[in-house]
């Protein structure tokens, strides 16, 4: 159904399903979604930009998504909304390449790193999105190969997954973003909790292991039981690096840039609360935060 430019105009046009696409897709086009990301900087909210695209099985079309991002990228930094992380892009792996037949995983490594140096260059960073349970490994392969050059790159792990706990670990440690959320995949009772409960209980142990660690937690989560959780463990645990969202802001904690002290950017901003509307900044932020 998403293939069909039938069904797409269908969801685009109606009224009722048009307001649904708007609060989540920032719009068809890199001036739209600079747009939106700018509307988002006035509210001291962050940004990570999406192309919307997977399982790609041509390559010219994964080639055409990394041009995209770099074009992103660079329209970002002209309307200067890349300093102290106000937006960076989130990449699925199998959008660039990842997905075909043949050397797919070289393809979209090749093409990851790319989108990596136009966001070095534009002074923000890259968040690789995970998407099924079959593709974890090689994800996770491909962050530890463009963390060599790129040791900001962000990862994401799904709660449901029953090995993210241990993932969690693995990822907590100096200076690593990790972005936790609970999935959206349909995945089998073998490799994933089936129960929300579960999910959420899941989240929050792993929550628990990446406040511990020395990395930078990113709350991904429109529920606000889980953002009002992970408020408080911040609090607690002394976490004041963690960048929460809610809704359908995903914030990213500030990169340790090139150039820059690692010691410096240890602090994130607390994105817009679902329950608040209010914004608070980590008094440890190195300047003044975006306006």
């Amino acid at each position: 159904m998403s293939d069909s430019d039938l069904i797409r105009s269908a969801v685009l046009k109606a009224p009722v399903s048009r307001s649904v696409v708007s609060r989540y897709v920032a719009g068809e086009s890199v001036d739209e979604a600079v747009t939106v990301a700018a509307e988002l900087r006035t509210t001291n909210r962050l940004a990570s930009l999406d192309y919307l695209g997977e399982d790609t099985t041509d390559r010219a079309r994964a080639e055409a998504t990394r041009d995209t991002y770099v074009q992103l990228l660079e329209a970002l930094a002209k309307a200067d909304l890349t300093a102290f992380g106000a937006a960076e892009v989130s990449v699925k792996l199998s959008a660039v390449g990842q997905a075909l037949p043949q050397d797919g995983d070289a393809i979209a490594l090749e093409n990851a790193r790319a989108i990596c140096v136009a966001a070095q260059a534009a002074g923000t960073t890259v968040t690789l999105d995970m998407e099924d349970h079959t593709t974890t490994d090689r994800t996770l392969e491909a962050l530890r190969e463009l963390r060599q050059d790129f040791p900001w790159v962000g990862a994401v792990v799904q709660s449901y997954l029953h090995r993210t706990e241990a993932d969690c670990r693995d990822l907590a440690g100096e200076g690593s973003r990790v972005r936790l959320c609970k999935g959206a995949y349909k995945e089998p009772a073998s490799v994933a909790f089936q129960d929300g409960t579960d999910v959420d209980l899941s989240y929050v142990r792993c929550l628990k292991v990446l406040m511990a660690g020395e990395g930078y937690p990113m709350v991904a989560s429109h529920d606000p039981r889980l953002v009002d959780i992970a408020q408080a463990l911040a609090g607690t645990t002394g976490a004041h690096r963690t960048a929460t969202s809610s809704r359908c802001c995903t914030a990213s904690a500030p990169p340790s840039r090139p150039g820059s002290p690692t010691a410096a950017t240890r602090c994130a901003s607390t994105c817009r609360s679902a329950r608040t509307g209010t914004a608070t900044w980590c008094a440890g932020w190195p300047s003044a935060p975006p306006t």
